[in-house]
């Protein structure tokens, strides 16, 4: 992982670069499956020993507040955190517990087109993220004669 770049991403949010968060960060970058805290907190164990699970969820939460990562909850509770703040919105399969990011430039402009007509009262939008929730289908290769 290129140092400077995780420094640059901490200095530009006005945050002090300090050995726990350019750990966490590092991870955020590395583990491109929207991981938990505690899946974060293993990661960064390896090199970091010592680093406490409340650090991380200390530093998430910060990370949260300055537009670094956004949280994604899942059916059965867990908060993920995903670093990609382009415009998307998630597939979650039930089964197998995995978060994707799914990009549609259509689907945007169908959600905001909807809710511009639709005004909800005494309600301002400030953004549209969907999760489509479902199982994946097994694809079985078919047999040729």
């Amino acid at each position: 992982m290129n140092y400077s770049r995780l420094v640059d991403i901490l200095s530009k949010k006005e945050l002090k670069v300090t050995p726990q968060r350019l750990a966490v960060l590092e991870a955020l970058m590395q583990l491109k499956t929207h991981p938990t805290a505690e899946e974060i907190k293993d990661y960064v164990r390896k090199k970091n020993p010592n680093l406490a699970l409340g650090t991380v969820y200390n530093i998430l939460d910060t990370f949260y507040e300055k537009r670094i990562v956004t949280k994604v909850k899942t059916d059965k509770d867990f908060v993920r955190y995903d670093m990609d703040m382009h415009k998307h919105h998630h597939i979650y399969c039930e089964e197998c517990d995995s978060i994707e990011n799914y990009y549609d430039n259509e689907l945007d402009e169908l959600l905001q087109d909807y809710f511009k007509k639709k005004r909800i009262p005494n309600f301002k939008i400030k953004e549209i993220n969907l999760q489509i929730t479902g199982n994946y289908i097994e694809h079985k290769p078919t047999k040729t004669n």
